[in-house]
């Protein structure tokens, strides 16, 4: 379906307007951590982390009240940080069975918004990377997550919006131009040609 230029905007800006990293993974027993960022104007709704496959139909596990004071449920936590548009979400005491799709979310008028995070809980004495380089490897496949989102949301922004813009104002800078040239006399040309012919003459009497 053909959508129009401002609903295309529209629609592209809500994908960027929360995501996270795709997948996490931890050990039983121990915990982990999810980074949900936001764009700003989302600072004081309410977020919330949801558990199942499918959006309408997922379980939400805890919420926040539309503050930064931390919100605990069982063995889920959530902290909103306004200031750096993030919330977190920490799920303590893993079991296996945890493995599985979970939402970060904001709620809103309308649709609510969400990204997915796929969650991965490793049995005991499972081969798996030591505490602190999986604290580097989960926060370098953080940081790649956020430089393509911002690579996508450049390009996206360089498609739809600086393009049109750069060729807007090349036309308004070509047409001012083309406008402020002097049209030239009309009676400059037949004054010239008749000097050149006056000395002509006067050449050929000589």
């Amino acid at each position: 379906m053909w959508l129009s230029p401002a609903l295309l905007l529209l629609s592209l800006s809500g994908c960027f307007s929360i995501y996270s990293q795709e997948s996490v993974r931890a050990p039983e027993q121990g915990s982990v951590t999810v980074q949900c960022h936001y764009q700003q104007r989302w600072e004081t709704y309410v977020k919330w982390w949801c558990r199942g496959v499918h959006w309408d139909s997922c379980t939400i596990l805890v919420q926040t009240r539309g503050s930064e004071q931390e919100e605990k449920r069982d063995r889920v936590l959530i902290k909103d940080n306004q200031r750096d548009h993030v919330f977190t979400v920490t799920m303590e005491e893993l079991r296996q069975n945890d493995t599985d799709i979970y939402w970060c979310g904001i709620k809103r008028l309308g649709t609510d918004l969400g990204t997915q995070v796929k969650v991965i809980i490793d049995p005991v004495g499972a081969a798996s990377t030591p505490a602190s380089s999986s604290s580097k490897l989960t926060t370098n496949r953080n940081m790649g997550v956020f430089i393509s989102s911002h690579k996508r949301t450049h390009y996206v922004l360089l498609v739809f919006v600086k393009v049109p813009i750069l060729l807007i104002l090349v036309g308004t800078i070509l047409w001012l131009k083309g406008s402020q040239r002097v049209p030239e006399k009309p009676w400059e040309q037949p004054i010239y040609m008749n000097l050149s012919s006056k000395h002509l003459n006067k050449d050929m009497a000589a």
